[in-house]
């Protein structure tokens, strides 16, 4: 969606600074835009206290958590609390909808689906994230591409309203879900909602065995709303840790330079000890600083 049309949408929603600012609108103008580093709570020490885990992710240089949904949701005001005063705020929640896609045929799945989200978005907001991923649709052998494209949209559109009230955005992402496969396409896709509250999520490494990273970001530009960081070696089919697979990882900064992208970068990679973490946070600032 072009600049111009976004800010329409957004002052028809009655979207306040805040969100902006969120998108990265308000400070590219200021001069101010900023990558900053985040890593997925899982990836912390499992033993440690909540309130440990988020000062050890501060102490290994992290500035943002992607954490999970919580249905208790004094225990998720607690959880956002403790990480925003770790100094490391809970910026998104994975809910994933590989359990009960909105592609699906069956009734009860939707139901299903459209509670999970539901859920997730209310845990965002008491959590203090102003983002909710969602894996839009699963193409099957017996749910066709038209009809996932056709479902998906028409549900998630029903929790649109929900993310307004709440000030929660809904980011799809691009999964290995045979789905959404060209940038040309996901943008398409998000385009047609006509609403600042459905927005894309990035993952660099997804695309790497029918894509190009740095295409796929000049394409979606200002649809991103966050990014998430792996690395992907195409030869034997595996996954690398950062900078040791094909992502062009100098193509990948100099792209988000150009759309002006202004968020967290979430690593989406396996655990470990203070040592591997802190070795990672220094790996993703070789990869800002690169021009």
């Amino acid at each position: 969606m072009e600049r111009r049309r976004f800010l329409q949408c957004t002052a028809a929603a009655g979207l306040g600074v805040g969100l902006l600012g969120q998108s990265g609108l308000t400070m590219e103008r200021a001069g101010k835009a900023k990558l900053r580093k985040a890593l997925q709570i899982g990836m912390l020490e499992r033993g440690l206290s909540d309130a440990d885990k988020f000062k050890l992710a501060k102490k290994c240089g992290y500035e943002g958590i992607e954490g999970s949904p919580v249905k208790d949701l004094a225990a998720a005001r607690q959880l956002g609390k403790l990480a925003r005063d770790a100094g490391v705020p809970i910026h998104s929640i994975v809910y994933g909808g590989w359990g009960a896609p909105f592609s699906d045929p069956n009734p009860k799945t939707i139901a299903k689906g459209l509670a999970g989200m539901e859920t997730a978005l209310r845990s965002a907001k008491a959590q203090g994230a102003d983002t909710v991923l969602l894996v839009p649709a699963i193409v099957t052998e017996t749910v066709g591409y038209g009809d996932a494209y056709k479902r998906s949209q028409e549900h998630i559109r029903k929790l649109l309203p929900l993310a307004e009230e709440l000030g929660v955005i809904i980011a799809v992402e691009n999964v290995w879900n045979k789905f959404l496969l060209s940038p040309l396409e996901f943008a398409r896709y998000v385009d047609e909602f006509e609403s600042p509250w459905l927005k894309a999520y990035f993952d660099v490494g997804n695309v790497i065995i029918y894509g190009y990273a740095q295409d796929w970001i000049r394409t979606l530009g200002k649809r991103i709303v966050k990014i998430h960081l792996k690395d992907f070696k195409r030869g034997g089919y595996q996954w690398k840790t950062l900078l040791e697979g094909d992502v062009n990882w100098p193509e990948v900064r100099r792209s988000l330079g150009e759309i002006g992208y202004n968020g967290f970068l979430t690593t989406e990679l396996g655990g470990g000890d203070e040592a591997y973490l802190t070795g990672l946070s220094k790996t993703i600032d070789k990869i800002i600083a690169m021009k």
